[in-house]
């Protein structure tokens, strides 16, 4: 008899395989050990959390679809998240490019708001350097950009990543010193600039 799927101990691999038999619970706990990365990873590269959910939904319904294609060279969690950058970047450039055809993306209505801080004052320091931030990071190349977002989350491992992104461990790592690098070079000649 098979381990019941809500049992901690049961393995993602175990689980995979009862699912590929058929098991719909064994997917929903694969669902549910691994939702809140998967959002957060389709956050990175959709940057809404409406965006990611939808992204999540479809990456959970593709993996299913393609479970018996899963070979296990990787841990379910690393094709799983690679499956759901894929699907988030599709997605992103499809809404640039009916976001370009619509309005104008300088347009201040159509930008995430800053949450307010304590003051007025720090309110537009913290916005003067949101601002600076995200012009940087959209200057970045992606290739630097989105290692350094997917390390920033938190979520995945460095070989994880690498996994998802198609490249080796080794690059991975340093393309997202090299991002720090240039952020934190750039930071520093604007505030030069500015006294």
């Amino acid at each position: 008899m098979p381990p019941f799927p809500s049992n901690p101990s049961v393995t993602d691999a175990e689980l995979v395989e009862q699912a590929r038999l058929g098991d719909t619970a064994a997917f929903g706990e694969l669902v549910q050990r691994h939702q809140a990365v998967v959002v957060r990873t389709a956050r990175v590269a959709c940057g809404s959390r409406e965006e990611a959910e939808d992204v999540a939904q479809e990456a959970f319904v593709s993996a299913w679809r393609k479970l018996d294609g899963f070979r296990g060279e990787s841990q379910f969690k690393t094709w799983l998240l690679t499956i759901t950058w894929r699907q988030a970047l599709d997605r992103r450039e499809s809404l640039w490019r009916r976001l370009r055809r619509t309005i104008s993306t300088d347009d201040e209505r159509y930008r995430e708001p800053v949450v307010p801080a304590r003051s007025a004052e720090d309110t537009l320091v913290d916005e003067a350097l949101v601002k600076k931030v995200r012009t940087l990071l959209r200057g970045l190349p992606a290739k630097l950009r989105e290692p350094l977002l997917l390390a920033a989350g938190g979520d995945c491992t460095y070989e994880e990543m690498a996994v998802m992104l198609g490249v080796p461990s080794g690059t991975l790592k340093w393309r997202v010193m090299e991002a720090r690098r240039r952020l934190k070079a750039a930071l520093a000649e604007m505030d030069e600039a500015m006294r």
